[in-house]
């Protein structure tokens, strides 16, 4: 065995077991967590195994024997006695290449794995459908390893698995960029196939500053070593995005302005090179989805949601009514004490009604009708009529929160709709997979959402059936014990970047080991640590900066 570093200690009180053994190195040898180590093991087979812990020990009975032999506790002094010390190293067993799982034996050798080996060990060398995810660095030296990594694309966007969430601190975790790595990636991967059965399209929302409004322009600060990790590792081109399309909030001050923190000459352009659209709500054609508007509002009496039918089934005069302004004076009515209306409904319950709908639609978006020839769209529209390979960039990063639900719940049901055939389109012809990408989840799937919210139900409904329908939700969140259960506990991929000692002490981080907790309280931007149903253990991997145009200031 070639790069022995030291052996296995097998003890009384500490055994090697199937799952895990100890072995000891010299004190001076660099190793670092999620480095793979190769024991050699009985019929000439070898056993890998992944760094969780290194301790350093020596021959003093305590820490008085320490301070004893430095003259008392005088620091510049040299100590009475040289202490005799090594370093102690707890590894998770990975597998063994001849399917071997007897525990390792006291004084096997221990060496580091090679490229090879270490593909071999973490189950990396046999991966089907590869989609890279990015690489991993191991070792220090001579003896450095780097590698790409890959998922499995089945177990990230079906059919044999879906969903991914990523976690982490605002501001260093680096989200978004992990994400929209691996969606460049996707898009990267269909764009060269030729199979167009299966085919893939993606919905994002951007939902900070101007974080996704020029992902298809390129990112100019890359330098030539970056744009070669992409190439020559990485396995994927240099150029952003393809296919993207900008859809705006409307406004009416003037065609020249948008409810958006994009700047106006950007959008103007790219409303020229007709990519860019501004979008707004009616009232005949949209007043179906009144009911997200309460997306937010605890109704566990169900009176909001008796007042929506109420007008939605044309009751009381509001089959008659086409516009928003109609619709308010109408509810105004119902406010009013004597009103004759539904019996169960109570003017209290009325009065509430148009507190929130009122608030909401004081919103631009709530306008007259679309006027094509303006560049403006209903998502609905633009969304039924989606294209292979095609990324629609929803900006509702400066609409308030209320407004934000309506919008994502609008496009949700509108994805839901084409893929369950509602829409006049031949079913070759729509993508086979729809990837929606939304930040800050716990907007809208947090364990404080109301429960009976129409938002929350689309989420937890596509985290559960999405898979089969070719819906795949990619979430991102600060904090991944705040999200709903059932929306997490479908996920088949999670990454995880740097988060708080506060949150990894929750339950949803009791699988990892304690150093690896530690380690994601420190991780850098660009650093991730991930779970996916292919990889035998959670891997430590890195990515590079985007492709796309990045904005200071977000």
């Amino acid at each position: 065995m070639k790069k022995i570093i030291g052996k296995v200690a097998a003890t009384e009180k500490k055994p090697t077991t199937i799952d895990e053994f100890y072995f000891w190195t010299n004190k001076q040898r660099i190793l670092n967590p999620f480095d793979v180590v190769k024991v050699e093991h009985i019929d000439k087979s070898i056993s890998y195994g992944v760094i969780e812990e290194i301790s350093h020990i020596t021959d003093s009975a305590s820490y008085l024997s320490n301070f004893i032999s430095s003259d008392f506790g005088d620091v510049s002094t040299e100590p009475n006695m040289h202490r005799i010390g090594m370093n102690f190293v707890k590894a998770k067993v990975l597998g063994n290449n001849k399917s071997i799982y007897t525990p390792v034996l006291d004084g096997s050798k221990v060496g580091l794995a090679e490229q090879a080996e270490v593909l071999e060990a973490l189950g990396l060398d046999k991966i089907k459908n590869p989609l890279i995810c990015g690489y991993m660095e191991m070792y220090r030296d001579e003896d450095k390893v780097t590698l790409p990594v890959h998922f499995n694309s089945q177990f990230l966007i079906g059919p044999e698995g879906a969903h991914l969430n990523i976690s982490g601190i605002s501001g260093l975790a680096a989200k978004t960029s992990y994400t929209m790595f691996l969606m460049k990636a996707i898009q990267d991967e269909y764009l060269s196939k030729e199979d167009g059965n299966d085919s893939v399209a993606f919905v994002m929302f951007n939902v900070k500053g101007r974080d996704l409004l020029a992902i298809d322009e390129p990112n100019e600060d890359l330098s030539k070593e970056e744009k070669e990790r992409y190439t020559k590792m990485l396995g994927l081109n240099t150029e952003p995005f393809k296919n993207a399309k900008y859809y705006y909030p409307y406004s009416n001050h003037s065609s020249s302005k948008t409810h958006s923190y994009g700047n106006n000459d950007d959008i103007n352009t790219q409303v020229d090179l007709d990519k860019a659209f501004r979008y707004k709500y009616d009232f005949e054609d949209d007043k179906e989805s009144l009911d997200l508007l309460f997306s937010n509002v605890e109704d566990s009496t169900g009176t909001m949601e008796s007042i929506v039918n109420f007008i939605l089934t044309g009751q009381g005069g509001f089959g008659d009514i086409t516009s928003w302004s109609q619709f308010i004076n109408k509810v105004g009515e119902y406010t009013k004490s004597g009103q004759k209306g539904d019996k169960e409904i109570s003017v209290m319950s009325w009065r509430k009604f148009k507190r929130i709908v009122t608030k909401a639609l004081n919103n631009e978006i709530f306008s007259q009708r679309v006027v094509p020839e303006k560049n403006e769209i209903r998502l609905k529209d633009s969304i039924k009529n989606i294209q292979k390979n095609d990324i629609h960039v929803i900006d509702i990063a400066k609409l308030d929160q209320d407004s934000q639900s309506f919008v994502f719940g609008d496009v949700i049901r509108a994805i839901y709709d084409l893929k369950l055939g509602q829409e006049e389109r031949e079913e070759n012809d729509i993508p086979s997979k729809i990837v929606i990408f939304i930040d800050e989840l716990n907007k809208y799937a947090s364990k404080d959402i109301p429960k009976n919210s129409p938002i929350l139900r689309q989420i937890v409904d596509i985290s559960e059936r999405g898979r089969s329908l070719g819906i795949i939700l990619f979430s991102v969140e600060q904090f991944k014990s705040a999200i709903h259960d059932r929306v997490k506990g479908n996920c088949a991929t999670h990454a995880y970047g740097r988060t708080n000692a506060i949150e990894v002490s929750k339950g949803d981080y009791k699988f990892v080991p304690n150093v690896y907790k530690n380690m994601m309280t420190r991780l850098d931007p660009g650093e991730y640590i991930i779970e996916h149903p292919v990889f035998r253990s959670l891997l430590n991997i890195k990515f590079p900066r985007p492709l796309y145009k990045q904005f200071p200031n977000g």
